[in-house]
């Protein structure tokens, strides 16, 4: 076989490798994250009494009977706390917490996240940006948070002040927090989720759609 067709063979060959992998790798990742997040929850099983276990009842564990017990959980705990007497026991046991130095720190701070991501009127992430991180020079992409408060903002320059959440990639939940000044930060167009998806596809997806960048909002 000439040299030039083995050549060209290759290439083909490789580019049906990359195409497949393109394909799979997120269809791979997906499933792998859903089955353990799912076979996390179908634990739930774990916590009836013995008596109670589906075994006893049924001779086997139905799959998917732990997520259905881990959801009923999860609403009950729900309709309970937005109750008068849930929020009042709730609030007891967040009181209760707060007395406890270790624990005090670690629930305070995991809580303040939750209610910034979850909660209805959260925002943990106002707005995409660009910052030159970790020198002049490099840019990467951010996202604003708010100002700077309290304490911190008492020692800060009497200058304008954001505060800015700088991702990692591909995991974006790892990352640093900053407080640059507003003259150092450049508002994108892009909506917060293209932006995560442009850090988690390390630059490979880059949204397309442009429109007018606006100034960062004021926190």
């Amino acid at each position: 076989m000439p040299v030039i067709e083995r050549a060209r063979i290759a290439a083909a060959l490789r580019r049906w490798l990359v195409a497949g992998l393109l394909v799979l790798a997120p269809l791979i990742v997906t499933l792998w994250v859903l089955d353990w997040v799912l076979s996390t929850l179908d634990q739930t099983l774990n916590i009836l009494p013995e008596a109670w276990q589906p075994e006893r009842w049924l001779g086997m564990r139905p799959p998917g009977l732990g997520v259905l017990l881990a959801l009923a959980i999860v609403l009950g705990i729900g309709a309970f706390a937005s109750n008068y007497v849930g929020n009042q026991l709730i609030g007891w046991w967040h009181a209760l917490l707060q007395r406890i130095p270790v624990v005090r720190s670690i629930y305070s701070g995991v809580k303040q996240v939750s209610d910034t991501l979850l909660s209805e009127k959260g925002n943990a992430f106002r707005q995409a940006l660009l910052v030159q991180w970790p020198r002049d020079g490099m840019w990467t992409i951010a996202f604003l948070t708010g100002a700077p408060g309290g304490d911190v903002a008492r020692h800060l320059p009497p200058q304008d002040y954001l505060s800015v959440y700088v991702p990692t990639t591909p995991n974006p939940t790892g990352g640093y927090f900053v407080m640059v000044h507003r003259r150092d930060v450049v508002p994108l167009a892009m909506s917060v989720d293209e932006a995560l998806t442009y850090v988690i596809s390390m630059g490979v997806i880059v949204p397309g759609q442009r429109r007018g960048i606006a100034s960062p909002e004021a926190p």
